[in-house]
């Protein structure tokens, strides 16, 4: 698996246990100790994914995520002694796709790594030339992960967009949480909650008022479902 990645721990023991397990997939990795050390490297290098601990000496993990989303869409990991729903709602609603807490099995948070870099980079659109799926002002590319409004793009983490183009995929549909849960995150037992937590992300950024969705719609007692009316085409369907 060809990939780089960044972990930021100031544990170095640590950093250099997810190092060594990752190396062995066949993985490069960069080890940093702070979050501005972690901003430096994220400007001058292409990274597929970055392993992130809260608890850093200077800015945290936290207002780090915040800085990196503003300028680049890469799959974040967060990897925290902090376990509180709080801290797990935070990471996720600015941002991270996964948040695994410690203590953690190195060979299982590495099957998370290889997981989301697999969906990351996927091409599972079905959909030939370029892919495109268009609803209001928004063109949704299914084979580059980008959402554009005109011509500006939309920022979306990996984990945002998996789930914008599953509802979008099977719009019309009332998709309940444990059913987005389980074919975006891959898993069947886990926090149901995140998945209104990203459904309210993706809002912010596509709906008018989010308070009052067009495109996202919930289906109460059932889940959400993308509204079809506001689909216009699919190129290649």
């Amino acid at each position: 698996m060809r990939a780089e990645v960044l972990i930021i721990e100031d544990e170095r023991e640590m950093a250099e246990l997810i190092a060594m397990y990752l190396q062995k997939e066949g993985v490069a990795t960069k080890i940093c100790e702070s979050a501005e050390q972690g901003l430096e490297i994220v400007k001058e290098h292409a990274l597929d994914l970055v392993v992130l601990d809260i608890n850093l000496p200077g800015i945290d993990g936290f207002e780090f995520l915040q800085v990196l989303r503003k300028k680049s869409s890469v799959p974040v990991i967060i990897v925290s002694a902090r376990e509180g729903d709080e801290d797990v709602i935070l990471g996720l609603g600015i941002g991270a796709d996964e948040f695994v807490t410690k203590p953690f099995a190195p060979k299982v948070l590495v099957a998370r790594i290889r997981a989301l870099l697999r969906r990351y980079r996927s091409d599972p659109s079905g959909y030939s030339e370029s892919g495109l799926l268009h609803f209001g002002p928004y063109s949704l590319n299914m084979e580059g992960c980008l959402l554009r409004k005109g011509s500006k793009r939309v920022p979306l983490s990996c984990k945002e967009f998996d789930v914008l183009k599953y509802l979008v995929v099977n719009s019309g549909k009332a998709l309940t949480p444990e059913v987005i849960y389980r074919e975006v995150w891959g898993n069947i037992y886990g926090d149901l909650t995140t998945v209104a937590v990203y459904i309210q992300r993706i809002r912010k950024k596509i709906e008018q008022n989010y308070s009052e969705p067009v495109y996202l719609q919930t289906i109460h007692g059932k889940g959400y479902r993308f509204n079809p009316e506001t689909l216009i085409s699919a190129k290649g369907s």
